[in-house]
């Protein structure tokens, strides 16, 4: 009896150990890539300004996401076809005004930078008002979070939480390491030349999404 107790224990710790390595690992796959959010991370980091709030915000979202969507909110999401368009043109609309003032960033004078931090401070609720928008109005994150989360962890059965607390434990990791770990390019950055680089790169980024958004079948 208590042998086989044992190995029931040891087997339900590796399914748990097991999901959430597959979560974590899965959590990684789809949010180390070049996107609005992470751009807007990673020039906050390289300014070292409100580092802390923006990683908070963006971590706690994806916990909230990643929540609902191995909470079964996916269902509900499927059951309200006009909330994804609305989400989808407000997305678009942000992401199209963010762009325009990055390309304007990008196309200031040399004098208007500063090499040490890339410009005037900016306050901290606009700060936290544009991370909350990039993550919240984007479609692509509940597609990634909610749908496609809830979908995967779904298959690990009783382990899905264990599957959920990686894929959080994931985002946390990633958003610090960009946030506090932009630092490392400072050198790089401490020409404004490079500063117009990276705004001209996020204006790119920001309308090539936002472009997607608008084509994307079902978008009218």
């Amino acid at each position: 009896m208590l042998t086989s107790t044992v190995l029931t224990s040891t087997v339900l710790t590796s399914t748990a150990a097991l999901a959430g390595v597959s979560g974590l690992g899965f959590g990684l796959s789809l949010i180390v890539a070049i996107g609005a959010q992470n751009l807007h991370v990673l020039r906050q980091g390289l300014r070292r300004e409100h580092v802390g709030a923006v990683v908070t915000v963006c971590a706690a979202s994806d916990v909230v996401l990643i929540a609902a969507g191995v909470g079964g909110a996916s269902a509900a999401l499927a059951a309200l076809p006009w909330l994804g368009t609305a989400t989808r043109w407000g997305g678009a609309v942000f992401l199209l005004a963010y762009a325009a003032i990055a390309a304007r960033r990008a196309l200031r004078s040399g004098a208007a930078l500063r090499a040490d931090d890339g410009g005037p401070r900016t306050g901290l609720a606009p700060v936290l008002a544009t991370t909350a928008a990039l993550t919240w109005l984007n479609p692509h994150v509940y597609l990634d979070t909610v749908v496609l989360m809830g979908s995967v962890a779904s298959g690990h059965g009783d382990a899905r939480w264990w599957f959920a607390a990686g894929a959080m434990t994931a985002s946390l990791a990633w958003f610090s390491g960009l946030g506090y770990g932009a630092r490392l390019l400072r050198p790089l950055f401490a020409r404004p030349a490079s500063w117009r680089v990276l705004d001209a790169a996020v204006a790119a980024v920001m309308t090539a999404i936002a472009a997607g958004l608008l084509l994307a079948p079902g978008a009218r």
